[in-house]
Formats: structure tokens, sequence, C-alpha cells
């Protein structure tokens, strides 16, 4: 089972930008899709974006043009850089893993809290 540790979470003013990393535990060139996704209290969680295998990328509308999903695979990490963050991003942000007929894999999530 692959595991998922994610970092990069914290309190930032609106506008400003952070970067969450995903540290996975094996070959990310082994999982057909990686992930962010965030979770506010009382709500379900939402998608934000996706990297896929042959790095087609998917965002989520409330943060297309703001937010960049990527991978480097020589580190087996995946990154989240946020811009222009707003209050409506604050949550907490979980990486997941998904693979193909193999199920899904989630991280222990970072919070993400956007105040001044």
């Amino acid at each position: 089972q692959v595991q998922l540790v994610e970092s990069g979470g914290g309190l930032v003013q609106p506008g400003g930008s952070l970067r969450l990393s995903c540290a996975v535990s094996r070959s990310i060139s082994s999982i057909d899709r990686m992930g962010w996704y965030r979770q506010v209290p009382g709500k379900q969680r939402e998608l934000v974006a996706t990297i896929t295998s042959d790095d087609t990328t998917r965002y989520a509308g409330s943060v297309k043009g703001r937010f960049t999903i990527s991978r480097d695979k020589s580190k087996n990490t995946v990154y989240l850089q946020m811009n222009s963050l707003k209050p409506d991003d604050t949550a907490v942000y979980y990486c997941n893993a998904h693979v193909n007929y193999g199920g899904d894999a989630w991280g222990q999530g970072t919070q993400v809290t956007v105040s001044s």
C-alpha cells in the first residue's frame, strides 16, 4: 500500500502563496493519477487538482488559474502551488494516489488557513 505524507500547510494572508508537497513511498511513475483534495468541517471532500501518469492536469473551477499541480518523478513528490489565496481556500488539504484496479490511498492532511 502506498503511503503519502503532506507538508507545507500553514497560515497565510489573503493574496499570498503556499506550496504543498506530497511525498510518496514508491515510484509515482507507477501511479495512474495523483491529486489534491480539500475538506472543511461539515462539507464533503472536494477535488482541487489532479495529474495523471501522462501529465494531464485537471482543476476545480474555483482554483483554475491560481493553483498549479506538478510532480517530480526523481523525488517521488507531487506539489500544489497555490497563489492568490482567498479565505474560501481555507481547508484541510489531502493528497491522493489512485491506481487503476488498485484503489486509493490518502495522506493525513495538512491545514491551510487564509486569514488576515
